[in-house]
């Protein structure tokens, strides 16, 4: 009986209290949607924006901007191109840390076991330009765990070398290593097809016989890389070194006996040598920090090098 009393007014006005409230539903979805989507949207401005700041380097902008401080550089891993440790990035942090004004005194903290005569020959002739050009800024190489062959090349060029006693320090020599297969081949009845333009292309070709004439080309150039590292270690140390047919032999001492041959000059942490000899406890890493953008550029080269079948090639001369 109700539904037969409602008039066509009623129905009418039912009908258009509901669609209203329909619209009024619909226009708050669509708003609460756009909030969102453009708060989503400002979320991936920023995150973007964040990427190109470390992409490009910019948070790196003003580091060490810190007043009077000691300037530290990690030297840590093998010195190689393209590696951790490596010329440009070295060179790079030495320039900054010197570029600073606060900077009271460097600190290169080693843990190397050396790498690339070339790349610690670099590093070394760098830090003796700088080093005639602020000659106020001392340089002090302070060893941790291992300091040989190329990083030891490294820190002769500091003004003092310091050490912890169990440190350890020296090999200075040169090689140049790899493996001969003929006689496994020879076993295997695997046979050797090697097609040259150059008679000496192939030198020291792991899959062929030993050539005398080769052999004693390779270490005529390591006797000549070894006199230019102990050249360089005379220079660096001077008459504190007590020299010994032992010091050039490729031997390695312990720190504390590293200081009575000349190799170092004292014991010393990183903060002793900030606190005590720098006198200035602030201590602002400058160390090279490897950005994304170089990051990946690195993993695509790598990747090129693979699909060439030149990730086999190795390194020649190594200081170690």
């Amino acid at each position: 009986m109700a539904e037969e009393n409602k008039t066509p007014s009623q129905d009418n006005y039912w009908a258009q209290d509901a669609l209203e409230r329909l619209a009024s539903a619909g226009l708050k979805e669509q708003k609460t949607a756009r909030r969102w989507n453009i708060f989503f949207k400002i979320l991936i401005f920023l995150y973007l924006f964040m990427l190109l700041f470390y992409m490009f380097g910019w948070m790196g902008e003003g580091k060490g901007r810190a007043g009077k401080h000691t300037a530290l550089i990690d030297i840590a891993g093998v010195i190689e191109p393209g590696g951790e440790v490596n010329a440009d990035s070295v060179m790079g942090s030495l320039r900054d840390a010197y570029e600073d004004k606060g900077t009271r005194g460097i600190i290169l903290r080693i843990n190397s076991p050396g790498g690339s005569p070339v790349q610690a020959g670099i590093i070394n002739d760098e830090i003796g330009r700088l080093r005639k050009l602020h000659p106020k800024v001392p340089v002090y190489a302070v060893v941790e765990d291992i300091c040989a062959s190329g990083g030891y090349y490294i820190a002769v060029a500091a003004d003092k070398i310091y050490v912890d006693k169990a440190s350890i320090i020296g090999s200075i020599g040169v090689l140049m290593d790899g493996y001969g297969f003929t006689e496994a081949m020879k076993k295997l009845g695997v046979e050797r097809r090697l097609m040259t333009a150059g008679e000496n292309k192939a030198m020291l070709d792991p899959f062929s016989p030993v050539n005398p004439k080769h052999e004693a080309y390779a270490q005529a150039m390591l006797n000549e890389v070894h006199e230019q590292f102990m050249s360089t270690v005379r220079k660096g140390r001077g008459n504190r070194l007590k020299e010994t047919p032992e010091v050039f032999s490729g031997l390695f001492w312990s720190g504390e006996e590293g200081i009575k041959l000349g190799l170092a000059d004292a014991l010393g942490s990183a903060d002793y040598v900030a606190r005590e000899v720098i006198k200035e406890e602030n201590v602002v890493d400058f160390t090279y920090q490897e950005s994304f953008a170089d990051r990946f550029a690195k993993r695509l080269g790598a990747g090129v090098a693979q699909s060439l079948g030149l990730e086999s090639i190795k390194k020649g001369l190594q200081l170690r």
